[in-house]
């Protein structure tokens, strides 16, 4: 029989990020965004059901069976916290484990903008984190948490899809909630998370349209509300929450949201150029008057042009902090390339001799957050 685990092993010892299992294809790891090949023959069906069943609860597997689907989470001594999705594809079973840090990551480990602490320590509002999938959101979420954890005393309350990193109690109080084992849906728990009295709330995803109203009524109550979406920037993630509600609702969504809305941050992984790993460039968009009048009247698209003459205030589009990142020497100029969304803007960063080196988002606690609050 096969042995996931020593197959979840010799991914961590690769640095991989991800386990995939697929029918007919040896077992894949993701090791710096790119999928390379385990010694091991071709998966077969029986495999791939034996893996789940080493992996998952008899309960869990009896989901499966009925839904064809399932996402939990697992703990493996020596690893680390596992998350894994079970799908079916053409009648066999797949898996995509992800592999995360057996520490939970500091902001500065990390390597994000200082924002991310500020972000997380403002009284309410709403405050989104995007990106694709695998590029580090559950992390920088995370990591923001455990900064909140040793700074301050609150409780905070999480609703998860699995449960990812576990968060000890050191000045907070956390309160971690696994949807199907603790409750029924984001949605469900969300309309009884004020009995708990948080400080702050954390949603996985903000993936339907329940979801997305329930956020946005606690929001309305004066918490703070932290979520995830899977869109490529900052203004694509609000123009997703947006299109989540019907035609007839979408104007006063936006008001809403105008009025609610902290900052968003989108997130891409990218490869280090010295060394193993990956660093995350991070576009980010912050709540100043501009974004608040454009989100209300739903101008999405002019989003851009503010976080692009916004960086004094702390903001920064997704192409400045490739460019940030290569001048500072965390990586070179074909990845900047390779992952920018405008080649023709890069350029002219990449050729400018003005000196920004990033630091200037620090700046966005004195200036736009304080303005809010």
């Amino acid at each position: 029989m096969i042995d996931i685990f020593a197959l979840i092993t010799e991914a961590r010892d690769r640095d991989g990020s991800d386990l995939h299992m697929v029918v007919d294809s040896p077992p894949l790891v993701r090791v710096r965004g790119s999928l390379e090949h385990l010694a091991a023959p071709p998966l077969t069906a029986q495999d791939t059901e034996d893996a789940l069943a080493q992996l998952a609860l008899p309960e869990d597997v009896e989901i499966f069976q009925k839904e064809k689907e399932l996402d939990f989470g697992f703990t493996m001594p020596g690893v680390g916290r596992l998350r894994c999705n079970a799908a079916k594809q053409r009648g066999a079973v797949s898996l995509a484990v992800r592999l995360l840090p057996p520490q939970i990551p500091t902001v500065e480990e990390l390597e994000l903008p200082d924002i991310c602490k500020d972000l997380i320590t403002v009284p309410r509002g709403l405050v989104v984190v995007t990106g694709p999938t695998g590029s580090g959101k559950s992390t920088t979420l995370a990591a923001m948490m455990q900064h909140l954890n040793h700074t301050e005393a609150k409780h905070v309350v999480t609703i998860e899809d699995p449960i990812e990193y576990i968060h000890p109690s050191v000045k907070c109080a956390i309160t971690q909630r696994q949807l199907g084992t603790d409750t029924l849906s984001f949605s469900h728990a969300l309309k009884h998370v004020l009995r708990q009295n948080p400080d702050v709330i954390m949603v996985g995803e903000m993936r339907d349209l329940d979801t997305a109203a329930a956020v946005l009524n606690v929001a309305e109550t004066g918490h703070l509300v932290l979520s995830t979406s899977h869109a490529p920037s900052t203004y694509q993630a609000l123009e997703r929450i947006i299109d989540l509600f019907p035609p007839h609702e979408r104007h006063l969504a936006q008001t809403r949201l105008a009025s609610l809305m902290v900052g968003v941050l989108c997130q891409t992984l990218v490869p280090r150029s010295i060394g193993t790993g990956r660093i995350a460039a991070v576009e980010v968009m912050l709540a100043n008057g501009a974004v608040r009048n454009l989100i209300r009247e739903g101008k999405i698209y002019q989003l851009p042009n503010v976080i692009r003459t916004s960086r004094e205030e702390g903001m920064i589009t997704l192409d400045e902090s490739l460019v940030d990142l290569c001048r500072r020497g965390k990586i070179g100029r074909d990845t900047v390339f390779e992952f920018c969304n405008e080649t023709d803007e890069v350029e002219r960063l990449m050729g400018s001799n003005n000196g920004h080196s990033g630091n200037g988002r620090r700046k966005a606690k004195s200036t736009t957050l304080s303005m809010l609050f």
